[in-house]
């Protein structure tokens, strides 16, 4: 049985939301403890900020709701773009070598489980 939804985001994260996708698909539909375990091994990059998303609504839904940390299962996980900082580099034979420094936003919603008595 579905139970109380919690939400947590955190915006402006360097890097590519393609590469923060692939870490945030793995972890889709997880208990958040077991997320936080399997994000802890992870050698991406990315999967810092995901893990530090996920564990502020951890803390979103202990603080201000009082949801057990055991119960909480994610249902929606995504990384969004965000604005793309231009950047250079120069070029041989004075040329211009346009670079865009990605951004992204991570978005964590968090789902309480609770468990029929029969």
């Amino acid at each position: 049985m579905a139970g109380f939804q919690v939400h947590a985001e955190s915006k402006y994260i360097p890097g590519s939301p393609i590469k923060a996708r692939r870490v945030v698909n793995v972890v889709r539909g997880m208990y958040a403890k077991e997320a936080l375990e399997v994000l802890r091994l992870m050698p991406q990059a990315a999967a810092g900020p995901v893990a530090k998303t996920i564990q502020s609504a951890v803390a979103n839904a202990e603080e201000n709701f009082g949801l057990s940390k055991e119960d909480l299962v994610i249902v929606q996980i995504a990384a969004n773009s965000g604005p793309a900082r231009p950047w250079r580099r120069f070029g041989a034979r004075g040329r211009f070598k346009p670079i865009r420094k990605r951004t992204s936003h991570i978005k964590v919603v968090l789902e309480e489980v609770v468990e029929e008595q029969a």
